[in-house]
């Protein structure tokens, strides 16, 4: 059975370039034809949902010149390269947080958001300033604010009702990609990962093709998913 929602942390594109003596932005650029691509790929493959980690809360860390860069490229992106994909059908969303991003790069992310928002093909939903743990922080924060507020009450916060919290209301995630041979989730969707499977691989985002894309979803269509329970 293929999996609803698959997510991935796209992770090696500045070792990909400098491995072949480019700076870092070139991995970022190859990286971002890659996902365009995959998302394609996944959406004709009868994924419903592909989430992928596109900018950590933790990036604004690296140097400026590279921060910098990438916000220009994910604009570049958002108005170009997306067009596509709104062709196909699919609807863009984002998960993270506003705050220090440039205001250049929040109306780039309203007006693909507004411009897709009709299609029903899939759903894209990159997380940009995101962090697992800031995204459980601001839903808990949220729903604080409803009770208080009389909207809910707190007999009525469960599970279920939290995740309508969380930046997008989504299904939880079935398999989670991780590229470039790094083995943990590095604060990525913490509270929708809780049964999810894990497929790790050293290829480096940029040489992430459709067949090795394919590959995990082979591997995941032949585990044994229990959810706590035996057979």
């Amino acid at each position: 059975m293929k999996p609803k929602h698959v997510a991935i942390i796209m992770d090696g594109n500045g070792r990909w370039a400098l491995k072949r003596g480019l700076k870092r932005s070139a991995g970022h650029l190859e990286g971002s034809k890659i996902l365009e691509h995959l998302a394609m790929h996944a959406i004709d493959a009868g994924i419903e949902v592909l989430s992928v980690y596109a900018f950590s809360t933790d990036n604004f860390k690296r140097s400026a010149e590279e921060v910098n860069y990438l916000m220009d490229l994910f604009i570049k992106m958002f108005k170009t390269k997306f067009a596509k994909l709104n062709k196909k059908g699919i609807k863009v969303v984002f998960s993270g947080r506003k705050i220090n991003l440039r205001s250049d790069v929040i109306e780039a992310m309203e007006y693909i958001e507004d411009n897709t928002k009709q299609n029903t093909a899939g759903i894209l939903n990159i997380c940009f300033n995101y962090g697992g743990q800031e995204e459980i922080v601001d839903a808990s924060l949220k729903i604080h604010e409803d009770i208080v507020n009389g909207k809910i009450k707190e007999d009525d916060v469960t599970k279920e009702l939290f995740s309508k919290y969380l930046y997008q209301d989504l299904p939880p995630i079935d398999l989670l990609i991780r590229t470039g041979g790094e083995l943990r989730v590095s604060n990525f969707m913490l509270y929708q990962m809780s049964y999810t499977e894990f497929y790790f691989t050293n290829t480096l985002f940029p040489d992430f093709s459709k067949s090795e894309f394919n590959k995990a979803l082979f591997i995941y269509e032949n585990r044994d998913r229990r959810f706590g329970n035996v057979k």
